[in-house]
């Protein structure tokens, strides 16, 4: 296959921690990559920030594991989950992974990281490029369309990842029903960074109240990162003021009140509706993957989102990579895509099952604290429920061909 500036083996659309690993792996395996990324890279990004022990080996592997260290986040040995009136239960960060803490760091200095790691892999970086539509040939998406200030541009390529997160920039073209503007969005999201919070040495905290719940962990430079979820019509009835919200909804709970009591602001805040949790398509068309939130937006308190980015993203290079000789052929879209497909729904499924029952138990008015009260009361159990936030399915054994 011959290449110029404008065709690559795969284009990525999204240079968040999917979208960048992806990328970094498929470099590392000799495709040709386009990295497209409609913001300016540092930039602020509504997250947790809490980056779980697993994460720490696919930084390893992606080679970034001494610059992510060396960016001064924060080493967190447990999360302790307090419910509305107060009671509590702790997950230490090492039954993830022994011997190894969670890492509080923010996304603008964990996806800096990443993205400078992915340019120096030999991946072909474009910031501040929107990506404005798909090309298709015949139902197969074939590459992007993108525009860069005045300057449009096509791209070609063999495979297509859709990493935009929940908006699913190119994958909502073609699958309007996941995600689509005219949903209802019954839930937002705020985050900002704080000074001055009373939170405990290495310790994330998560706080329930009504019909909602958010977290709070140290970052890098002394600071905060608050990001907590509410429901919509909350939300309006408070004037859209996340100020107000915080003190009327989340400072409900004794615990945030406690620790966010002396708490100031030092960013601005950031706000994102929330339609739905749970898996979309993955694969919407021939040539068009997705991965990260595109592909699937698990509850943040399971802690877990950053890592289901990282494996997506490693799920969907291994994909590529394992058939990319013959799609050089024009062959192999449809096994690349089933391959995909399936790796996914070993590794996720279970995951994604685990927490949405955790999600309803979560927004019953008081089952948040029958649940604490009832995990408190056996480490064994706590420790089980934990891991299955994180644990993979089983390969089924194949039938025999003979």
């Amino acid at each position: 296959m011959s290449y110029n500036a404008n065709t690559f083996d795969v284009i990525i659309a999204g240079a968040g921690p999917a979208g960048a690993s992806a990328a970094i792996r498929l470099a590392g395996a000799g495709a040709h990559v386009l990295l497209v990324e409609e913001k300016k890279f540092p930039r602020a990004k509504l997250c947790g920030e809490f980056i779980s022990p697993e994460c720490l080996t696919h930084f390893k592997q992606l080679e970034v594991m001494e610059s992510m260290t060396a960016a001064g986040g924060d080493a967190l040995t447990e999360t302790v989950f307090y419910s509305r009136r107060g009671h509590s239960v702790k997950v230490p960060s090492e039954w993830f992974k022994a011997g190894t803490p969670a890492l509080g760091l923010s996304r603008s200095e964990m996806d800096q990281q990443l993205l400078q790691r992915a340019r120096s892999a030999g991946v072909v970086v474009l910031e501040e490029t929107h990506v404005s539509r798909l090309l298709l040939e015949k139902g197969i998406v074939r590459g992007i369309a993108a525009r860069n200030g005045m300057s449009h541009q096509e791209f070609t390529a063999l495979m297509t990842i859709d990493a935009t997160g929940r908006t699913r920039a190119l994958a909502r073209h073609l699958d309007p029903a996941s995600g689509g503007a005219k949903q209802q969005k019954p839930l937002v999201a705020f985050k900002a960074h704080l000074s001055g919070a009373r939170l405990a040495n290495n310790t994330c905290e998560m706080y329930f109240y009504r019909r909602g719940y958010g977290g709070l962990n140290s970052v890098e430079g002394g600071l905060s990162n608050l990001c907590f979820i509410v429901a919509s019509s909350d939300v309006r009835q408070l004037g859209s003021d996340p100020e107000v919200v915080l003190r009327e909804i989340v400072k409900r709970n004794p615990r945030a009140a406690y620790t966010l009591a002396e708490a100031t602001t030092q960013s601005p805040w950031l706000s994102v509706s929330l339609e739905s949790f749970g898996r979309r398509t993955l694969a919407p068309a021939a040539g068009l993957m997705t991965v990260g939130d595109a592909a699937a937006f698990i509850d943040p308190f399971t802690g877990s989102g950053m890592l289901m980015a990282l494996e997506s993203g490693q799920v969907a290079a291994e994909a590529i990579a394992g058939n990319l000789t013959q799609l050089r052929r024009g062959l192999a879209q449809q096994e690349t895509a089933s391959a995909y497909r399936t790796q996914y729904h070993q590794r996720f499924d279970s995951r994604l099952r685990i927490a949405g029952l955790l999600r309803r138990a979560a927004f019953v008015p008081y089952l948040d604290e029958a649940a604490i009260l009832l995990f408190g009361t056996s480490s064994r159990l706590r420790r089980k429920l934990a891991r299955a936030t994180r644990q993979s399915r089983a390969p089924r054994a194949r039938a025999s061909s003979v």
